[in-house]
């Protein structure tokens, strides 16, 4: 086998998308490439969630349309999904009826496990059935039980044992159907989109991450919180996304490097304080992650639809730079740019992601070395203090309270020390200053890698964020060049990578085409958009059959 998908379903509060990220485990250590898919209603409990993983020898970032395995906890789950099963196994919880009753009638290789008679016999609690299925699972397919064990020990810290004992019971009451190859002794970690987020910007010195929790952001929070101390950071939750922006800012004009993450509905009442953060010139990181809207929307589901927002935030002219990573490689290293960026050159850094890479799991590769460092520009102790001096490249010398000089930030138009100025030249001079960091910017930018592009041709697909996986694939199913923006502003110049194109096709997830848009508003063909905004992400086999159209 080349790969495996696999799709387990039950109603929320079953913990599917543990089982799921477990499962993903045990196959990264039989050292598959990972991605999952998680699908759930903005439900606390009840409705139906489901996630796919899908484990390939090759690098992989998106899900396809049939699976090879069905782990359904309940009939909802064969009902919704079974047309994805084709020629695959469905495993099933025995102790339900419906479920029995199927797989008896059903013209699928059926195997069933008592996943809840397994959980009253060691006396565990209901969302246990899940180590049970995993359990099961592993063992049909040939993982051996050691690493299931080693699995279920390092990522279920809670009822660790009575978990173990479970899953040693669900083991041996299966039997090896398949035997699934080992690809490598030394397996890569698996980790979210948002937790490669956190982790950029720990490696970028964060002191300091507010956040109010908003779907699909929340689990930053959880995860820094979680890991504080180790990372020696300070982690605050307050009443609301202005004040998690205001506090933020005056984190940063006290010299703590500070990140800030929302969705749309958040960032919407951060605005106000991104002009303050142009103005006073104070460096902030920003994470928006995407979801579907506009207003509360669809609010567990994806959607790239930010872009205009994000690109045109904020009254006034003001530089800023925005990232949008594709997968986790990219969301750690370009979360590290965007902190360093924001802190060399004074202004908002965000990075766009969205539900379908925040929530996403991927293999991390840490393959993007970071030794180029981008240091703040200091004030050196010498002379008369002057907060806003204005340079050739718009950069003023930092410095922060408590030392010898008198540091000031204000929302208001000012001269070289901060003092509030309405007179024409100042304000002049003032505007220009801040603008010139643009023009800094993107010399500055030419350093790093501003694109991506692989194949070659006539016909190109052109995307960007967690599209990526899909379109990638796509482009060398068919054979066509795939070109793919990661710094979104100041966009980088893209005129070689568009050579010889003479048909480019722009996917997104939104219903207006925001980057196709961008492109042509800088002088980039646009000849075709394919675009879905149903929320949910585009699975390999659809995406293909939609470009394969246009190319025909």
């Amino acid at each position: 086998m080349n790969e495996i998908s696999v799709l387990i379903g039950g109603k929320a509060g079953e913990g599917i998308r543990n089982a799921a990220l477990l499962t993903a485990r045990c196959l990264s250590r039989y050292g598959y490439e990972i991605f999952t898919y998680d699908d759930y209603p903005s439900l606390i409990r009840g409705g139906h969630n489901f996630s796919i993983v899908r484990a390939s020898k090759k690098r992989i970032g998106a899900s396809r349309r049939n699976v090879d395995i069905m782990v359904a906890f309940n009939m909802d789950t064969v009902k919704k999904h079974v047309w994805r099963l084709r020629d695959g196994m469905l495993i099933y919880d025995s102790d339900c009826k419906e479920l029995k009753d199927y797989a008896e009638n059903s013209e699928h290789r059926s195997i069933g496990i008592p996943f809840e008679s397994i959980v009253k016999r060691v006396s565990g609690i209901p969302v246990m059935k899940n180590t049970a299925a995993i359990a099961a699972f592993a063992k049909i397919v040939g993982i051996e039980w050691g690493v299931v064990e080693e699995v279920i020990k390092k990522f279920l810290k809670r009822k660790t044992e009575k978990n173990v004992e479970i899953a040693k019971i669900a083991y041996g009451s299966a039997e090896t159907a398949m035997n699934i190859e080992k690809l490598s002794e030394n397996p890569l970690p698996v980790a979210s989109g948002n937790e490669a987020i956190a982790l950029g910007a720990v490696c970028a010195g964060l002191d300091a991450y507010y956040a109010y929790p908003m779907t699909p952001s929340t689990s930053i929070l959880h995860y820094l919180a979680a890991n504080s101390e180790e990372f020696n950071i300070a982690v605050v939750h307050p009443e609301n996304e202005i004040a998690v922006m205001l506090m933020a800012l005056g984190s940063a004009y006290a010299g703590a490097k500070t990140m800030v993450a929302t969705s749309g509905g958040g960032f919407a009442l951060m605005v106000e304080g991104l002009s303050l953060a142009g103005q006073s010139e104070t460096p902030i990181t920003i994470v928006l992650c995407q979801r579907a809207g506009p207003s509360t929307g669809v609010p567990t589901y994806t959607m790239q639809s930010c872009l205009d927002f994000v690109i045109g935030a904020g009254h006034g002219d003001f530089p800023r730079f925005v990232v949008a990573p594709g997968d986790v490689d990219e969301a750690f290293y370009y979360t590290w740019l965007a902190m360093k960026i924001a802190w060399k050159f004074q202004i908002p850094s965000i990075v766009l992601s969205d539900k379908n890479l925040s929530e996403g799991m991927y293999t991390l590769h840490e393959e993007k070395c970071i030794i180029d460092d981008i240091k703040p520009k200091l004030w050196d102790g010498r002379g008369e203090y002057r907060r806003y001096k204005i340079t050739e490249n718009g950069v003023s010398p930092l410095a922060f309270p408590g030392g010898d000089a008198i540091v000031k930030a204000t929302s208001y138009e000012h001269d070289e020390y901060g003092i509030t100025a309405e007179e024409a030249d100042k304000v002049k001079a003032m505007q220009e200053k801040r603008w010139r960091k643009r023009a800094a910017l993107v010399e500055e930018l030419k350093r790093f890698t501003g694109y991506k592009e692989a194949g070659s041709g006539e016909t190109a697909i052109v995307t960007w964020g967690s599209t990526k996986g899909a379109c990638r694939e796509v482009a060398e199913n068919l054979g066509l060049k795939y070109i793919q923006p990661i710094i979104l502003e100041p966009l980088p110049d893209m005129k070689k990578a568009f050579e010889g194109v003479e048909n480019s096709i722009c996917v997104e997830l939104n219903t207006s085409g925001q980057l196709a848009k961008l492109l042509r508003c800088n002088g980039y063909r646009v000849d075709n958009t394919v675009l879905k905004y149903d929320g949910r992400p585009f699975e390999v086999e659809e995406l293909e059959e939609r470009i394969a159209a246009i190319v025909r």
